[in-house]
């Protein structure tokens, strides 16, 4: 039996997907030009459609690369593409090799992240969309909010009071903060959606701290409060409490920019 044979048989006996024909194969010659990308695009549409799932062990780059028609090098260069985009682990030593990996709502998170820092988002839009997006979430956060997660947002909070008191209290804990309350809704598409917003919502703190340079405790007391209200199953609390502390942030950044405005 060919190797490209025992791949076949091997997927399907393991994951129980539809037979593939003897001789068949996954993957497939490319032409010369923008060979790496061919190969990170062919990889990518076997993922996508299920061919290649979570813990499959790649071809070794030999193997690949004469599968595929091409060099080791390329094969290298396209493994080192696919790991960086989060669709492969590469594991060294005798049971190495490159697997695919399970998504995560982190590392998804990440590569939206990218997307958007790289877009023109200013201050503003940033609120003006966690206005929309995180009051929508609280009454999914409320329900499916566990014990030990109320007990980790609490605990986030007295280390953030501890922080203030301390004077080494950061803007990163308040959206590090935002980020849990929505891991909290138990929905991997809404964390990752958050964890994309960190860096921007980061930045949107920033710039409205300029409005009140002194920090004060009022922000981490509505967290506190917030928490509260989610343990106690309070619907409309939590979601008033959340409009207030969002509302207050873009006060803070229309007074920023009216002094920019005055001051041009």
């Amino acid at each position: 039996m060919t190797i490209c044979e025992t791949m076949a048989l091997v997927t399907e006996a393991t994951h129980a997907k539809p037979p593939v024909r003897a001789g068949t194969d996954l993957y497939q010659v490319v032409s010369s030009n923008r060979m790496s990308e061919a190969i990170v695009q062919q990889i990518r549409g076997l993922i996508r459609s299920e061919r290649l799932r979570p813990g499959d062990r790649l071809p070794s780059e030999r193997d690949l690369g004469e599968r595929t028609g091409v060099s080791r090098v390329t094969i290298r260069e396209a493994l080192r593409v696919l790991e960086a985009g989060g669709l492969v682990e590469i594991k060294v030593g005798a049971r190495g090799g490159a697997f695919v990996t399970t998504p995560t709502s982190s590392n998804i998170g990440t590569r939206l992240a990218d997307l958007v820092s790289l877009s023109p988002l200013t201050a503003a839009e940033v609120t003006e969309a966690r206005q929309v997006f995180e009051l929508s979430i609280v009454p999914i956060v409320v329900e499916r909010a566990t014990g030990e997660d109320i007990d980790e947002l609490r605990a986030m909070v007295a280390q953030h009071h501890a922080a203030l008191k301390a004077g080494t209290y950061a803007l990163s804990m308040s959206a590090d903060f935002h980020v849990k309350v929505a891991a909290c809704t138990h929905n991997a598409a809404i964390e990752a959606f958050m964890h994309s917003f960190h860096g921007p919502m980061l930045m949107s703190l920033r710039e409205a701290q300029a409005a009140a340079p002194a920090l004060s405790p009022r922000g981490i007391n509505e967290h506190r409060d917030f928490v509260e209200a989610a343990a106690a199953r309070d619907v409309a609390r939590a979601q008033d409490i959340m409009r207030g502390h969002l509302d207050r942030t873009a006060r803070r950044l229309a007074r920023v920019r009216a002094r920019g405005t005055t001051a041009s």
